[in-house]
């Protein structure tokens, strides 16, 4: 054991995990522990606002597939976190949030920035420890540290602010490395019996796919047995986008090729998703989950296999691990593989629903013009986009169409707000992003309403250094929401329509770059001179109010009314 003080051994055992960034807003409660930082190699990165250093941290751990670490002021700073911690809990991100709180000598009496900190994470985290003594402070943060990449989740480390001082005996704990296998016998074997019975066999790659590092095993098994891949909602990077097999992303402004691939499929392999509802909802008029399909499903976490679709077959396991141990199973097999029979066939009608559906990007809302159509300005985006870019996309209209646009060929290149929706999310995520691989673009896809909750870490950008691209859809309305007005409200805008400044002036004014684009060929060169950049970037595009299906035809009805001062109002 070696005498230090509990901020030393705090630092020691973030620098022992590998810690080298943290994203938050310096605060009197951790002060002592953060001026230990720098000696540490800790870069400490200062944001605009909690919300935003969350939502950095998730970003950097989803590109790296290790921790992101926030930390803030306890109180306010700390409550401004919980829609970041939410949402890298969708993401399963493995984000640690350090959560100072009033010392323990006044815990309770309501002092200055008190509140509970505990029970406000507790159903967005996947652990949470609160440290009651100095000597165990090195302990529990290796413990989040820990279960944080085992649970793939969020954990919360509350440590009263006084217990940062005073001199303990520690032993700084090493990590522990969680081993994943590919699940049990016995779900292994049904499993790969079922594909290879199979006549249409159908590949769902989800996060789990890219969380493992699974994308080779998944692209051996697919080819192994000539099976079509989809993308689970919002992991487009899953599969290559260019390879034969791959379908395109399921869900809202999917892929129109990958719901009639699937929508023929005879087994479904789920692998590494566990088919969340959003993401399976009908589509482009088509209601395109096989509903006779068997389903074998793969997710390490069993709380997941037949959560939200019945399933055939369930592993517990790794998706890496489960794709090549099937895969090995079936090339061992004693007995024909029926997918080989009619693969001729089978990749025909795939290759020809893909080029269909090519053919109708092609044509869909590409109208010259000024402002720029929604999916023109998405196209010549995706035309234009580096090969290696990071792209995230915030939660609204223009930016969820994107789903029929974002191609990837690499893994941990694309990162959306998944089943939270929140907005904000899309550009301190970015930030996030860059700061963990420096070396590729990162480009952040935002709308004008969600613009207004991150602007501010343009101030960021450009105090850390830090050269990250907004593309700003300045369409002057909330249009996901404008869309259920119309559909639902006869067209009474409440609250939808907004009046903007130039978002591209006051980028410049903060010290960033800032361009607006009105005509559709400027839409290529403004993305490839922005991400050649070594400044921030923010590109206002200037787009028509052209909307795309509602997010929630599930959850509205035409409204009934039935006092009389109201009724006036009623949609028939």
């Amino acid at each position: 054991m070696t005498r230090m003080t509990p901020s030393e051994a705090f630092v020691e055992t973030l620098a022992a995990h590998g810690v080298r960034h943290v994203f938050g807003i310096v605060g009197s409660a951790y002060m002592d522990a953060l001026d230990l930082f720098p000696a540490a190699g800790i870069r400490f990165i200062s944001v605009a606002h909690e919300q935003g250093a969350g939502h950095m941290a998730d970003g950097y751990s989803r590109v790296l597939n290790r921790h992101g670490v926030c930390i803030a002021q306890n109180g306010p700073g700390i409550t401004n976190f919980v829609t970041a911690v939410a949402a890298a809990y969708w993401a399963h991100s493995p984000v640690l949030v350090i959560t100072p709180e009033t010392g323990t000598g006044t815990i309770g009496l309501g002092g200055f920035q008190e509140t509970e900190q505990l029970p406000i994470f507790s159903k967005i985290t996947k652990f949470q420890a609160h440290v009651s003594r100095q000597d165990r402070l090195a302990e529990l943060t290796s413990r989040c540290l820990d279960l944080a990449l085992a649970e793939r989740g969020p954990t919360q480390l509350n440590i009263p602010r006084d217990l940062f001082y005073g001199e303990i005996d520690v032993t700084v704990p090493k990590p522990i490395h969680v081993e994943r296998g590919p699940g049990g016998l016995k779900s292994l074997e049904e499993a790969t019996a079922l594909l290879a019975s199979a006549k249409f066999p159908v590949i769902v790659a989800g996060g789990g796919v890219v969380m493992s590092d699974g994308q080779a095993e998944a692209k051996a098994l697919a080819e192994y047995l000539s099976a079509p891949v989809v993308a689970s909602y919002l992991h487009n990077d899953s599969f290559p986008a260019s390879h034969k097999l791959m379908c395109g992303p399921l869900g809202y402004q999917g892929s129109k090729a990958a719901m009639k691939v699937i929508a023929q499929a005879d087994v479904v392999l789920a692998l590494g998703t566990r088919l969340g509802p959003f993401g399976t909802l009908p589509q482009h008029g088509l209601d395109y989950w096989p509903k006779g399909a068997k389903i074998i499903q793969v997710d390490p976490d069993h709380r997941m296999l037949g959560l939200v679709k019945a399933i055939s077959v369930g592993v517990c396991g790794d998706a890496k691990a489960a794709a090549a141990d099937i895969l090995h199973r079936l090339r061992t097999l004693n007995r024909p593989i029926a997918a080989h029979a009619n693969k001729e066939s089978r990749l025909g009608e795939v290759g020809k629903l893909k080029d269909a559906w090519e053919a109708e990007l092609n044509q869909w809302g590409q109208d010259d013009g000024s402002p720029i159509a929604p999916r023109r300005a998405l196209r010549e985006l995706e035309k234009a986009m580096p090969k290696n870019a990071m792209v995230t996309t915030d939660i609204g209209n223009i930016c969820s169409v994107a789903n029929s646009y974002l191609r990837f060929e690499a893994p941990r290149g694309f990162f959306a707000a998944m089943s939270f929706g929140n907005c904000g999310y899309a550009f301190p995520t970015a930030i996030g992003a860059k700061v963990a691989a420096p070396d590729r673009p990162a480009v952040a896809y935002v709308g004008d309403g969600a613009w207004g909750m991150s602007l501010q870490e343009t101030l960021t950008c450009v105090r850390e250094n830090i050269p990250v691209t907004a593309v700003v859809f300045n369409n002057g309305q909330w249009g996901a929401e404008k869309k259920n007005q119309i559909d639902y409200y006869a067209d009474r805008y409440v609250g939808t329509n907004l009046e903007n400044p130039s978002f591209a002036a006051i980028a410049r004014a903060m010290g960033a770059e800032g361009i607006t684009i009105d005509e559709p060929d400027q839409v290529g060169d403004a993305l490839r001179q922005a991400t050649a950049s070594s400044k921030a970037t923010v590109i206002e595009i200037k787009v028509t109010q052209e909307l795309g299906d509602p997010f929630r035809r599930d959850a509205l009805k035409k409204p009934v009314r039935l006092l009389d001062k109201y009724k006036a109002y009623t949609v028939a």
